[in-house]
């Protein structure tokens, strides 16, 4: 079959590679109908993580249901389904709890497993034509038959669960403001999932005027950082006071403002500013333990220097990790259903497989109205 290959630093390629097989009586082999391309991805894409070439890409997928172990019981060839980027087993003490994005049995040694990432188990990626789902009555997220509401159901796997994931962590609640640091696809998502909450005013603050765009589009206030210093911007139109929450969707990988150097702490500063005092803040943005392109040698052993002590002046509470998608896909799901949600308006670009490299290329660059990016195989 076809698949996105991690071939080095900036490269990857379309090869053939092996079927995958039912290994297990409770895996399934689902066929790809949509995978798209993640911001996570681009940190291994750009050579910024341990991972090594040969890896097969790809954790937001899903497809149709080809083959059926034997020990399998809710679903059969055919069901339409999507799976949560987390791959866990749903029966250990973290995945009972609600934490499958923590699960401590996928991945021996390590809390959390994923398809297709660096250090998180030994699942293969899903930017491929097949893709083996193991434990599959938990991982599979049934769909309603046929082609309706594709781009929206695939952003079911990561980026929607994952930016209400950071209205969770902050626990944005109806009536409150919300600032929302980078307007990539979980920014956009952090922010659309905010006002769906009914936050009263959100901002969303980034550089690239095609994102800022499209979230003034959805109802948000757009700031340019290129134009000021945010957290001014933010509180010239909050009378001083700052926003309730924050959201952290940038990650270790943020930019100082007027440069196109890395701070990997700036915008969990800008957060600590932004924020009034009793506020808080959700930080599903990536922050790594080791980081080889680090800009200084604290950076590169994941160490940052944060204003704790304002943070602790002002009372701030502070919730961070990784999305547990099972804990919200359903609900987002039958919302797309009622058309009560549409997350699809992030996607910018659907394309074929064979055309992975460049959508790649693009997509690191920001350029061409990149934002997200749908494969079809």
């Amino acid at each position: 079959m076809k698949a996105v290959v991690y071939k080095g630093p900036f490269e990857v390629a379309v090869e053939d590679v092996e079927n995958p097989t039912i290994q297990h009586p409770n895996d399934v082999i689902v066929q790809v109908t949509s995978t798209a391309i993640c911001g996570s991805d681009l940190h291994m894409y750009e050579g910024r993580t341990a991972a090594e070439p040969g890896i097969t890409f790809g954790h937001e997928n899903m497809g149709t249901v080809a083959e059926v172990g034997q020990g399998v019981t809710s679903l059969k060839e055919g069901d339409r389904v999507v799976m949560p980027f987390n791959v866990a087993c749903g029966f250990c003490t973290n995945c009972v709890e609600g934490f499958t994005g923590y699960c401590l049995t996928v991945n021996p040694g390590f809390p959390g497993g994923a398809y297709g990432y660096v250090a998180m188990g030994p699942w293969k990626g899903g930017q491929a034509e097949y893709l083996r789902v193991p434990y599959a009555d938990f991982n599979c997220l049934k769909l309603p038959p046929g082609k309706e509401h594709e781009t929206d159901f695939v952003l079911l796997a990561d980026i929607f669960p994952t930016g209400y994931h950071g209205c969770e962590l902050a626990q944005v609640r109806p009536g409150e403001s919300v600032t929302v640091y980078g307007a990539g696809p979980v920014g956009l998502m952090a922010a659309y999932s905010a006002l769906l909450r009914g936050a009263s005013k959100v901002f969303v603050v980034d550089r690239v005027p095609e994102r800022l765009q499209k979230a003034e589009e959805i109802g948000a206030v757009p700031v340019n950082f290129a134009e000021g210093d945010p957290v001014e911007q933010i509180h010239e139109q909050t009378k001083g006071t700052g926003t309730d929450k924050g959201i952290d969707a940038v990650g270790y990988q943020a930019t100082a403002r007027g440069t196109d150097r890395e701070e990997p702490a700036t915008v969990l500063n800008s957060l600590v500013r932004t924020v009034r005092a009793t506020g808080a803040l959700g930080v599903p943005g990536l922050y790594v333990p080791s980081d080889p392109g680090g800009p200084d040698e604290q950076a590169k052993q994941g160490m940052l220097l944060v204003s704790i002590g304002k943070l602790f002046e002002k009372g701030l509470r502070m919730g961070t990790g990784q999305c547990n998608v099972k804990r919200y896909n359903r609900y987002l799901r039958d919302m797309i259903i009622e058309g009560r949600a549409k997350p699809s308006f992030v996607v910018s670009h659907e394309l074929p497989l064979d055309q992975a490299p460049s959508a790649y290329d693009k997509f690191d660059k920001r350029i061409e109205g990149y934002t997200k990016v749908v494969l079809h195989p």
